[in-house]
């Protein structure tokens, strides 16, 4: 099956005017992930969780662990994402702080409360790292990956990978490939830039620490020489697809970073599909 029969999409608090615009064209019950952004609100949050499933979408409220400032802060999000938004996969990140800014460390410690298994929550996704991490290395991110879908599976609940987004198709199959070989089936979501200016990719890639060297750049599309321009993911997608045999593609989808964009984004998508004769 095509990974583009089954993708998920990535907004903003901010963004639910710019999810109207761009539900039209976007299929329904799709996976669509709340950031946790700093400078957003937790009413913001929740709200925009609330407005994806007015929309006839499946939404996925992300948790930062090191910006919960309270065991009630957590316990009020996930509760009322579940009961307003009908909420029933989140993802849950460590977060950016060096330091928390209340009782949560990391993904592993907001699980062990039990508080998203007591709301009905039936699928964690945790980050999955194609490029590596700044901190630690690759064995430790395998354990600490291990531990995080053990937990969540023996509390009942379904784990998922989704990876940060990429331009280098090659480094996505290379992880994707070794996580097969561990012999991890849980599904992966592997994450593509939507289309958008060159300029602001690269801040992104800059603030994300995602890879970009000449050389992957100018395969993906980009030429540094010429910042002014647009640049989709057109490229990046067909080569995964072509790394990519039918069993190899199994429980894998594709995870678009809008980066403010969800209308191109959509429209992309559309396109891409119809070109390469893919079912809406």
């Amino acid at each position: 099956m095509p990974i583009l029969q089954d993708y998920s999409l990535e907004m903003t608090a901010k963004e639910r005017p710019e999810l109207d615009n761009a539900a039209g064209r976007i299929a329904p019950g799709t996976q669509i992930a709340v950031a946790f952004l700093p400078n957003e609100d937790m009413e913001g949050r929740i709200a925009a969780a609330c407005h994806v499933r007015s929309l006839g979408f499946e939404p996925m409220p992300h948790i930062s662990a090191r910006r919960i400032r309270s065991m009630a802060e957590l316990s009020g999000m996930v509760e009322r994402c579940a009961r307003d938004a009908g909420v029933k996969r989140v993802f849950l990140v460590a977060g950016d702080p060096a330091r928390p800014e209340g009782p949560f460390e990391d993904t592993l410690s907001m699980l062990r409360t039990g508080i998203f298994e007591r709301n009905g929550i039936e699928s964690v996704g945790i980050a999955g790292h194609p490029e590596g991490h700044p901190v630690l290395d690759a064995s430790q991110l395998a354990a600490f990956m291990d531990r995080k879908i053990d937990d969540i599976g023996t509390r009942g609940m379904a784990p998922a990978l989704v990876t940060q987004f990429s331009f280098d198709a090659q480094a996505l199959l290379g992880w994707y490939g070794g996580l097969r070989e561990r012999g991890i089936a849980i599904p992966v979501r592997l994450g593509v830039p939507g289309p958008a200016g060159v300029r602001r990719l690269m801040r992104y890639a800059a603030f994300c620490g995602v890879g970009a060297t000449t050389a992957v750049l100018r395969k993906y599309g980009i030429s540094l020489g010429k910042l002014m321009g647009l640049a989709g993911p057109d490229r990046l997608v067909s080569e995964l697809e072509q790394g990519l045999s039918r069993d190899s593609a199994a429980n894998l989808a594709l995870h678009f970073y809008p980066f403010g964009g969800l209308d191109a984004t959509a429209d992309w998508i559309a396109d891409y599909a119809r070109k390469e004769g893919i079912p809406a």
